[in-house]
């Protein structure tokens, strides 16, 4: 086999398994998905902890109809809010709650739980966890402080 599609296959594979992980203990300990939590995440990132609906498809890589369509069940509970803009009601914003916020930390605390098991000290040394960042980087993945991933 190509040893670049074996790497893509192997990598494809990993974030499966990293994904199953995640939304196993987010959704069992907070009812939403890792999907919910990363869109979330930007949200609170943002200035004001509002986006733009088109700005957050833009941020997370989707869609607007899947922002549209993942916010739907974050507004439904109430982690989440549409706003609209006073002077151009075509602009849409998303916006996080108060409560939203305070369940955001909470979330946070298991993410940050589950990834810690992940890349455990036993498994993973800081060096290998920035290898494994800088080469994620080199292919388009953006972190947590990081705006808009790097062109490819």
């Amino acid at each position: 086999m190509n040893e670049a599609l074996d790497v893509s296959l192997r990598l494809v594979r990993a974030q499966t398994a990293l994904v199953k992980r995640f939304d196993s203990g987010l959704s069992g300990l907070h009812g939403v998905s890792l999907a919910d939590f990363t869109m979330l995440l930007r949200l609170a990132q943002a200035p004001g902890g509002r986006m733009r609906r088109v700005d957050l498809a833009e941020a997370l890589g989707l869609t607007a109809s899947g922002v549209t369509r993942g916010l739907a069940p974050l507004e439904r509970i109430g982690l989440v809010t549409r706003e609209t803009n006073a002077r151009d009601a075509r602009v849409a914003y998303a916006a996080l709650t108060d409560t939203g916020r305070e369940r955001l930390a909470d979330m946070r605390t298991t993410a940050e739980q589950i990834a810690a098991e992940v890349f455990s000290a036993a498994v993973w040394s800081k060096e290998d966890l920035g290898g494994l960042s800088l080469l994620l980087t080199r292919l388009g993945g953006a972190g947590l402080t990081d705006r808009t991933p790097p062109a490819m």
